[in-house]
């Protein structure tokens, strides 16, 4: 499951590209109780969701021409430059070649072959998000509308994912896990491949402790609901949504395991 222990391939950080980040972050602030901050005069409008004083995510102004409001994952990259080298000989794009974030780490935004955007985080003095699996941060990262075998070849050269295969109703779920460690307790996402011609994309699930309420928050403060809330056996209770500015997220209450 997810844990701050960042391990190489693991998330490490998302953030939102909004074209209205005023609105934006009143609106996850409502619907999550996130306190938001500028990360300065000289951050370009960027700042920090952060819950309980620890960063949970960023929000900064729509930077790329042509793109849609989305929520980006990052995920750990031991090098940064050498991982953008591999994005391309994989046949993905490099967006914007790695750049160093003051101090903070090296980043660099990317595509992979099948058109899903996600980007990396190499740390340097700012590791990535300080809180994981709680309420309410990020839970889980899901990979849609890709080829399975293809991506499973593309993101393993990258981080070296492994992958394990659990029967659901209706369909059969890929989940990811890191390279390094328990396979069950590093895993933090999974690929679910789309047979209806989808857009290929990662979407984010930020766990909730009661996703009705959200929900109906959301609905009140502009938001859409994509997928009504349902329960999955031995997973827990989820919903997708878009923000007002049709940014698409996920929200789920999990089952403890311990339970």
């Amino acid at each position: 499951m997810l844990s701050t222990d960042y391990a190489t391939g693991a998330p490490n950080w998302l953030d939102l590209g909004s074209p209205d980040t005023d609105a934006a972050a009143r609106f996850y602030t409502t619907i999550f109780g996130w306190d938001f901050q500028s990360a300065g005069p000289d951050a370009g409008g960027y700042g920090l969701f952060r819950q309980d004083g620890k960063p949970v995510a960023g929000l900064g102004p729509l930077t790329e021409e042509g793109v849609s409001s989305a929520w980006t994952v990052y995920f750990k990259s031991p090098d940064a430059d050498a991982t953008a080298r591999a994005v391309t000989e994989g046949g993905g794009r490099v967006r914007v070649d790695p750049f160093d974030v003051m101090e903070m780490g090296r980043m660099s935004p990317l595509t992979d072959p099948a058109g899903a955007d996600f980007a990396i985080w190499q740390p340097g003095t700012f590791q990535g998000a300080e809180l994981v699996g709680k309420p309410t941060s990020l839970a889980w990262v899901e990979l849609h509308g890709v080829e399975l075998s293809a991506a499973l070849a593309f993101y393993g050269k990258l981080f070296g994912w492994r992958t394990q295969q659990f029967e659901m109703p209706g369909m059969t779920y890929n989940v990811l896990s890191t390279a390094e460690g328990d396979q069950q307790a590093t895993s933090f996402g999974g690929i679910v491949p789309d047979p209806h011609g989808q857009d290929a994309h990662w979407i984010v699930y930020f766990e909730v402790a009661d996703p009705d309420d959200v929900i109906a928050e959301a609905e009140r403060n502009g938001g859409t609901v994509t997928m009504p809330a349902a329960d999955v056996p031995d997973v827990g209770r989820l919903a997708w949504l878009t923000d007002p500015f049709g940014a698409p997220f996920a929200i789920i209450k999990s089952v403890d395991p311990t339970a």
